[in-house]
């Protein structure tokens, strides 16, 4: 972690580091990413959120402000230390954040704006992204739209202390803000798997959107889809990144509230090692695009034993795979309607039989009637996806 502190110090190791182009360079030099972040921000250390405060760690807070890496702006299960005052300790699940600078500059760049572009933003969080946006684009040109009350409000605060003015709505993001629109570029900040098909209308033909996509085994890509004359928007996988889910969609957490009646399941038995399927991201994506609905987590045992497990809430089944090291073939059970690892096998095969594409041969096309994703030709028919 850096000790130096500045944005021009910032948007410097990003040039340096080929994260950010002579584009935006200057923006991020004037922007200054410590005025939208809050006093208390959360460190992920040994499977929790550990809380660094501004005011009793200023040096500590104040360096990883300006260091390229996500911090966790807001929980939702904070546990107290008693011995320290009620001063939180500890959290488990965060549920905002402000992204890497390094994947802010990205996106941004992917997003090609020019002068006289509008953007509209989805997902406002911290107010960091508007306020660059803004400063490229001008105050009149930005839209933001922020689902969670309070991000909204403190990010107008923090806006306008910072000396910047784009409209932010307090408002559903995926409804968009159909009274702006159209728009020449769409941006959102957190992972989506249905794309809305308003912001689709909301997109002037020959507009850009670029948003983050994924499914629950894997989160997640970055998708660049532009948006034709007949409606519909269609482009590739240009990359990664991981971000927190549109909250409507986010997959159940605990995959182990839904394993029950073990005594009931069905014993299987694989040759498929659970480390070629989750331990390729390639294969990981397309086993997440065709086994839908589908969440894994993964229980270490020792010697390097584990098991992976996986659940359907809905409709309440699961599956699970023992892996052992130095084994050709591995213990399961399968419990419920869906055999999802049986499922995960059948994905895995077809994957195989298409040469294991890499995850940027994808790409998606989105229509008023839902979307599909396709593998090297753009727009060609390809999986429907729920």
């Amino acid at each position: 972690m850096s000790g130096e502190s500045s944005p021009a110090t910032l948007a410097r190791r990003l040039t340096e580091a080929g994260h950010l182009s002579p584009s935006w360079r200057d923006v991020f030099a004037q922007v200054d990413r410590k005025r939208f972040i809050p006093d208390r921000i959360w460190i992920h250390d040994e499977g929790r959120y550990h809380p660094v405060n501004r005011t009793t760690a200023p040096a500590s807070w104040n360096a990883l402000v300006y260091d390229d890496r996500a911090l966790v702006t807001q929980v939702e299960d904070e546990v107290p230390n008693e011995d320290d005052g009620g001063e939180a300790a500890t959290a488990l699940t965060p549920s905002s954040s402000a992204s890497m600078p390094r994947v802010v500059a990205t996106m941004l760049d992917i997003l090609a704006v020019a002068d006289g572009m509008t953007v509209l933003e989805v997902g406002t969080g911290t107010g960091y992204n508007a306020a660059l946006l803004a400063a490229r684009l001008g105050d009149e040109h930005v839209v933001s739209v922020e689902m969670d009350p309070r991000l909204a409000d403190t990010a107008r605060a923090r806006l306008k202390d910072a000396g910047y003015a784009p409209t932010v709505i307090t408002g559903d993001g995926g409804q968009g803000c159909p009274a702006r629109a159209p728009y020449d570029r769409v941006i959102a900040t957190y992972a989506l798997h249905a794309v809305p098909y308003g912001l689709v209308e909301q997109t002037a033909p020959g507009g850009v959107i670029v948003l983050p996509w994924g499914t629950g085994l894997y989160n997640g890509v970055l998708l660049r889809l532009t948006v034709g004359e007949d409606g519909t928007a269609s482009g590739p996988v240009v990359g990664d990144c991981s971000f927190m889910w549109n909250r409507q969609e986010a997959p159940e957490r605990d995959v182990m509230a839904t394993v029950r009646n073990q005594a009931a399941a069905t014993a299987t038995r694989t040759g498929l090692d659970p480390r070629d399927v989750f331990g390729d991201e390639n294969a990981a994506f397309t086993a997440g695009v065709l086994v839908p609905d589908c969440r894994y987590t993964v229980g270490h045992g020792p010697d390097g034993e584990f098991t992976v497990w996986l659940a359907d809430r809905t409709t309440g089944s699961w599956a699970c795979v023992d892996y052992v090291p130095g084994a050709t073939e591995y213990a399961g059970h399968q419990h419920g309607p869906r055999r999802l690892w049986s499922e995960v096998e059948s994905a895995y095969g077809r994957w195989q039989d298409a040469g294991s594409p890499e995850r940027t041969r994808y790409g998606l096309t989105v229509t008023p009637t839902g979307q599909h994703l396709w593998l090297d030709t753009p727009g060609a028919p390809g999986t429907p996806l729920p």
